[in-house]
């Protein structure tokens, strides 16, 4: 119940605190001391990342605030700018299934890269990152499990994303690797326990002691972490207190309203009792007797109208600074009659690429590691993707209709100038996989566009006949004369 504002819950501790360890090597003597460091870490860092993902659910403090002053009119209004937030975050990121793109023309390697993608579209990949991608962006990190897949499953793995509530991952504080992972479980007798992987151990922890280990047949740390930037601040902890004030300003409108309308009446110098009262009320007429004293009688209205056009003014600018600082577009501009381009800068969706830019090589990073882990997989089990993560780059889509004019004229020019179709096709910014549409349409290409060697060869070729043609023409003139 997020009752308190998250000021009083964090007490200025913006971001995920991280687990570290000194020990170059996690071994059975070593890695329940590990794992007890980890877990008073993860234990100070639940309150935060409970409180913020209730938050983005709704639950935000205007629920539980207190009016002193007409309390019988009290609404709490919550415009839940937070679910906003975390939605457009992660639809930049995950909106597009993310792709593996070859890094060479080698065709065994592109047919290889096609497979991976198939398996991850198999086993429902994009869905996954989503649920990932939410936890991201509304907690300030995520986590994605592999699991080795069934004999009934389609494809010999299975992605999983754990609760970051349970999960945590020890990184060494010498080069800032991956030492070990953390999932906090429960067994059939709801006892909890911890299962860990190292590099190259798994190990079972209850009680404060290791009750079974072994060898890690993943070949790797099967957890891997998605932090939302280095320090793991969520999107929305950068501007709860404004999304704070934006529910406390529409809930006293919604009063300024209630209380005008249900506003008390003042009489003065009348006598009336309640239940004349409570009959004018029904009747909705005002009969009152004189108090006889000489003074004037006075029956009116008692309002302290709230003004409306002013505190929407100031909403609307508090709901503007929320967009600055998050580096999101201002979709309710006015367009007018402006360029899709100049639409596209003014609005903000520019700075919005930008700000996607600066957290996705975090995502990218973790990424490859989980492909690692993947690949190591499916060589134990189908081993039909000849690969490593060295063939090939993570490839993340965003606004891929978004000004495609623009973009379909600029590959247009470029092509027409000469430029490769290849570096073409990756600078315009038009498709996903570049490599890919360049492998698919270079027969088309090689009809339309001819690379310098075949030009050469044509203008060989064509003063050749042409020779042939003037030496047959000598030899036909001989002949006549």
């Amino acid at each position: 119940m997020n009752s308190n504002s998250f000021i009083d819950l964090c007490q200025g501790h913006f971001g995920r605190k991280i687990a570290y360890t000194n020990v170059d090597r996690i071994t059975k003597e070593n890695v329940v001391g590990v794992v007890g460091k980890a877990i008073s870490v993860l234990n100070y860092n639940r309150p935060a990342i409970r409180y913020l993902y209730d938050y983005y659910k709704g639950d935000q403090p205007i629920h539980y605030r207190e009016k002193k002053v007409r309390p019988d009119i009290n609404n709490r209004t919550c415009e839940n700018h937070a679910l906003e937030i975390v939605r457009f975050s992660t639809s930049q990121t995950y909106g597009e299934p993310i792709q593996y793109v070859s890094r060479k023309t080698d065709k065994k390697i592109n047919d290889a890269v096609d497979k991976l993608n198939d398996y991850m579209k198999d086993a429902h990949r994009q869905a996954r990152d989503i649920k990932l991608g939410i936890f991201q962006s509304a907690v300030g990190t995520a986590y994605k499990v592999t699991l080795k897949g069934k004999s009934t499953d389609i494809v010999p793995f299975r992605i999983h994303i754990p609760n970051p509530l349970n999960t945590i991952v020890v990184y060494s504080a010498k080069d800032d690797s991956d030492m070990l992972s953390i999932q906090v479980l429960k067994d059939e007798n709801d006892e909890q326990y911890y299962q860990c992987y190292s590099e190259d151990f798994y190990f079972i922890i209850k009680g404060g002691r290791v009750v079974n280990s072994g060898i890690n047949g993943f070949g790797g740390i099967p957890i891997v972490e998605y932090p939302n930037n280095p320090d793991r601040l969520s999107d929305i902890e950068i501007v709860i207190t404004l999304l704070d004030q934006i529910n406390k300003m529409q809930s006293d409108r919604m009063n300024g309203i209630e209380q005008f309308i249900q506003a008390f009446m003042l009489f003065k110098n009348c006598e009336i009792d309640e239940k004349k009262f409570l009959q004018m009320c029904d009747l909705g007429a005002v009969e009152v007797k004189d108090s006889g004293q000489g003074m004037q009688s006075d029956v009116k209205l008692m309002t302290a109208e709230l003004n409306q056009q002013q505190t929407q003014v100031a909403k609307d600018d508090v709901y503007r600074q929320v967009l600055v600082v998050e580096g999101m577009p201002d979709r309710q501009q006015n367009t007018g009659g402006d360029t899709g381009q100049a639409v596209y800068l003014r609005n903000g969706w520019d700075f919005a690429e930008q700000r996607a830019k600066l957290d996705e090589p975090f995502t990218i990073e973790a990424e490859k590691k989980h492909a690692q882990i993947v690949l190591n997989v499916i060589k134990q089990t189908t081993n039909d993707v000849p690969l490593t993560v060295r063939d090939f780059d993570v490839k993340t889509t965003r606004n891929s209709t978004d000004n495609m004019l623009v973009k379909a004229q600029s590959l247009d020019y470029l092509l027409k100038n000469k430029i490769h179709p290849l570096i073409a096709i990756t600078v315009c910014g038009l498709f996903g996989d570049p490599e890919k549409v360049w492998t698919q349409s270079k027969p088309y290409m090689d009809t339309i566009f001819k690379t310098q060697l075949q030009l050469d060869a044509e203008a060989e070729k064509e003063r050749a006949i042409a020779l042939l043609e003037k030496q047959n023409n000598s030899v036909k003139r001989g002949e006549v004369e």
